[in-house]
């Protein structure tokens, strides 16, 4: 009886930390997820605002804590950043523009050297985009960016400087939203 209740005990304690989450804007936000079979952990999440408007939860995963956004662009480790839509204002169209403007950003207006990457990563985003989804960009360096939609891999970009420029896209010196950048680099 002892080791049922002790295993019991045990398998409820294992459930509690496999689930615990933070809630940001009403959105669960995982403790770790695993991709490339590394177990990565949240850094930090924040929301994406715009006129007021809150359009999705921006969430950073890392092998390890970090406050400091080179450690995360150019470092040697695999990231991800994690995007759960809150509003139905978020469009395939304007998902695409605003990718586009986060890639003028990232990159100082000359996005030349990465043009063919970025037309290929947009189509992620080509399909309907609905409140509720939620998109994850795997950052694997000497590879690129792995695309998931709601959890299906949806393409494998490459690159390591079109690797650098997504991730500065919200890591960047001139990031899309400089709270989110905060938030996701609490560490």
């Amino acid at each position: 009886m002892k080791k049922q209740s002790l295993l019991l005990a045990s398998v409820l304690l294992l459930s509690t930390s496999a689930v615990s989450a933070v809630e940001v804007a009403g959105v669960d936000v995982a403790d770790t997820m695993t991709s490339q079979e590394q177990v990565l952990q949240l850094n930090g999440a924040g929301v994406r605002s715009k006129f007021f408007m809150d359009l999705y939860v921006g969430s950073l995963y890392t092998v390890g804590p970090t406050d400091q956004a080179a450690n995360v662009v150019d470092g040697e480790q695999i990231s991800a950043i994690r995007l759960n839509i809150t509003s139905g204002m978020i469009t395939s169209e304007k998902m695409t523009e605003a990718m586009h403007d986060g890639f003028d950003r990232a990159t100082d207006g000359d996005t030349s050297a990465i043009a063919d990457s970025i037309k290929s990563f947009i189509a992620t985003f080509a399909e309907p985009i609905k409140e509720g989804d939620q998109f994850t960009l795997v950052s694997v360096p000497g590879t690129g960016i792995v695309s998931y939609k709601n959890g299906q891999q949806l393409s494998v970009t490459s690159g390591e400087d079109f690797r650098k420029a997504v991730l500065a896209i919200w890591l960047g010196d001139n990031p899309t939203d400089k709270g989110l950048k905060k938030e996701m680099l609490k560490g």
